[in-house]
């Protein structure tokens, strides 16, 4: 595996921290922001991330994915208010370390066909769809913010999860 176990570990707390930050910038007002009629609005979004990566990657330890169980999760999230959808993100950074700790090297190793696209290591699964799906997902978080009106969210807020003025940036043009 490239990434160690630790590594992926805190890759995924990471996301979790920035999700978290992004979710930050959300006031109510943006809660139901769609950008077209069937994309999903900002609340929608929130609870899917509140369940994605750790039902992926329940799916990946087991070598199958539960359609009943995801829908069965999605239902859940589907009921709570932005403020239950956020304490079920922060409680992600435990559930990633416990269930991606679970997993040996050879676990990594070990492929399987998740969605009948090919065989790949379950390793590269993880990063390729769980960790690449959460940058994906805050990324859309990010960019519907800023068609709120959000126009003081920069670089730093999407990739680095802080508010600052960008690297090299005047005061003038942040």
């Amino acid at each position: 595996m490239v990434l160690t176990k630790e590594e992926l570990i805190a890759s995924l707390q990471n996301e979790v921290r920035i999700l978290l930050h992004l979710a930050g910038k959300v006031e109510p007002k943006y809660l139901d922001y769609r950008p077209t009629p069937k994309q999903r609005s900002i609340i929608e979004l929130l609870r899917y991330l509140s369940v994605m990566g750790p039902s992926l990657i329940q799916g990946i330890k087991a070598g199958a994915f539960d359609p009943p169980a995801f829908s069965a999760a999605l239902a859940e999230a589907g009921k709570m208010n932005f403020d239950q959808v956020v304490g079920a993100i922060q409680k992600q950074a435990g559930t990633y370390a416990q269930l991606v700790s679970s997993f040996s090297d050879a676990d990594f190793r070990s492929e399987i066909d998740l969605f009948g696209t090919g065989k790949t290591s379950r390793g590269s699964v993880i990063v390729n769809m769980v960790l690449s799906g959460c940058a994906a997902y805050r990324t859309q978080l990010f960019l519907y913010l800023k068609s709120c009106g959000r126009d003081e969210l920069n670089t730093m807020n999407l990739w680095g999860g802080v508010d600052a003025p960008m690297p090299g940036a005047s005061a003038a043009s942040s």
